[in-house]
Formats: C-alpha cells, structure tokens, sequence
C-alpha cells in the first residue's frame, strides 16, 4: 500500500541535518597486467610511483617577460604501467545501504516525520529503480576510471556480488544514455542488486575491477593530493598511493558513480553531471541549480507538498539524500 502524503505544516528547514552517505565506496587499487591475463589474478602487479624532474617552460597566460627566456623547473611524482604490460586494472569495493529515510542528525522532529513520509512514498511509487539504473550505467561504462579511460584500445568491467560474476564491454555503454535494459539481462541483475540494498534494511556488497587496454608503458593517471603552502623548491605534485600501489580516491570514484544528474535543464540530451545540492561543477566553475531548482528549495517543496515536485526532481532529491552530507544551517 503507497504511504499516505498530505500537506504538512514542517516547513521548517533543521538547522541541523545529515545524512550518512549510502554508496559507501573504497578507494580504488591501480594494478599493471597483461590483457590476456585478465582472468589471472595473481598476475597484477601494484603500480609503484616514481619521481620526476624536468626543465619544462613557463607557457601559463600572463607570464612575465623575465620568465619567458628562463627554464620552469619542475618535480613532481609520475606514475606509468611497465614496458612489460599493457593493461591497467582499476579495483575498487562498493556497498550499498538503505534506510534512506533515517537522518544521522536533525533537530526538527516534524520535519524528519513528514521527510520519512516522503522517502516512503517515493520508495513505493519509484522502487529506487531509476537510480540504481543510472549507477548500475556508471558502473558498467568505466565512468570512474576518468582519464585512464581516454584512449583505451578496451575496457572490460567485471562486478562480482557473492558467487556472481557479471563481465561488461564498457563502450556497450554510452555516458548520457541511462535506458532500462532487457529483463533477465547481467546489467538487469545488477541493477536489481542495487535497488535492494538501497530499498532494504541491509546492504549489498559489490567487487568491482575494470581492465583498460593502454599500451606499454604508458602513463596512468592516480589521483593527486591537495597539499597546500608547499614550499617553494619541493616537490610540486604528490600522487595519492597506498601501500606503495597508485591508487584513486574514493570520492572521486563516488564522484563518477553519481554522475547521473540529466534532471538540472529541460533541455533533451544533457551532459550529466554529478549530484549535488546546487549542481556544482567546481572543474568548469559552473553551478546548475542555482535557482528555485536546488536541493534545498525543492525538498522544501516537496515537504510541503509531495506531489508538487515532478518526478525527475524527485530523483534529484532522493539521489542527494543518497550521496549524503551536512544540510542543516540558518538562512543568511
């Protein structure tokens, strides 16, 4: 039976509110192989960085006329497969949590009443299905494998749940398409394991690993650390690693995961963007929701009145909730 959603005098937005995140992703290991060892595991072996020095030039708009003439030292870590390998592995574990519609934090308990309202009515009418398509495609395509993905001769993607093992060609899969697939289809049962764990009371648990064929020895891209204040004449670029192995932070890989945001503009055949509560695209100093179409406003809306908020906003709001965060605080 659909939860029962009337009007509601919880208007007022908590000035504290939280969610905790409910695609809980770990960071991800960059490991080097051979392409028909794809299904030899013991074969991959960690990718170490190493440090580079080199007399570049100053190109930068605006430089000054004295730097022109004159050498732009540069140091910084680098990060490549061996000569002896051309595939580079990206793995990562990924585990999906429900109870969507509990709060970790808030202080308004009408709000979180008539919030729990909404969620519920939104998981009987919409069964997460949406979503879990839209991350089930950004699984399958190799979205988190960022630029590691230009210029890959292939892309293998294999998701492993239990006994599982579900195998993708990733550009089966293009970026801005989020179709449903055919009933009974692999990406059908992946998606069906995400809808329940996002659904349920428990979680579900999935290994993921993308293969991408590069080349020999060419570079791979690892996230870079933000250090800031470096002195000047140390090492400029850091590369994030764990235990010696390149690797690639989790939030950039959650970043890639919910990249799945077509709901900002009306017009057809948007570039998807990552969820946010204003749409922010930090990269290209853009903010997409910026007016009356941001997540506050809107769940304001719908917690006035559900069936005001169409359903594309819908998704918009319940995929915030999902990617979690700090909401609450006090109109300026």
């Amino acid at each position: 039976m659909a939860a029962k959603q009337t009007k509601t005098t919880a208007s007022t937005f908590p000035t504290v509110l939280a969610f905790s995140r409910k695609l809980e992703v770990s960071d991800a290991l960059m490991t080097s192989g051979l392409w028909g060892n794809i299904d030899k595991q013991e074969q991959w072996k960690p990718i170490a960085l190493h440090e580079k020095r080199n007399r570049a030039t100053f190109s930068q708009y605006g430089a000054k006329d004295e730097d022109k003439r004159k050498p732009n030292l540069s140091w910084g870590d680098d990060a490549i497969l061996p000569h002896d390998a051309d595939t580079l592995r990206v793995s990562f574990t990924l585990k999906i949590m429900g109870q969507l519609e509990e709060p970790t934090a808030c202080n308004e308990p009408a709000f979180e009443e008539t919030l729990k309202v909404a969620v519920n009515a939104y998981r009987d009418t919409h069964q997460f299905k949406e979503l879990a398509a839209r991350y089930a495609h950004n699984i399958v395509n190799g979205r988190f494998l960022w630029r590691n993905r230009v210029g890959a001769e292939f892309i293998t993607i294999q998701v492993k749940h239990g006994d599982q093992l579900w195998t993708f060609n990733a550009y089966d899969y293009p970026f801005e398409q989020f179709t449903l697939p055919p009933e009974g289809s692999d990406l059908a049962q992946l998606i069906a394991v995400i809808q329940n764990g996002l659904k349920g009371n428990r979680f579900e648990y999935l290994e993921i690993a993308a293969f991408a064929k590069i080349g020999l020895g060419q570079h791979v891209w690892p996230s870079q650390e933000m250090v800031l204040n470096i002195p000047k004449g140390e090492k400029t670029r850091i590369l994030f690693k764990l235990n010696d192995c390149a690797a690639i932070h989790s939030e950039k890989i959650g970043n890639a995961l919910r990249t799945i945001d077509t709901w900002y503009a009306d017009e057809l055949n948007v570039k998807a963007i990552a969820i946010e509560p204003y749409g922010s695209v930090t990269s290209r100093g853009e903010a997409h929701r910026i007016s009356k179409n941001d997540f506050y406003s809107l769940l304001s809306k719908w917690m006035t009145d559900y069936k005001a908020v169409p359903a594309e906003q819908q998704h918009y709001i319940i995929a915030t909730l999902i990617r979690g965060g700090v909401f609450g605080g006090k109109d300026d």
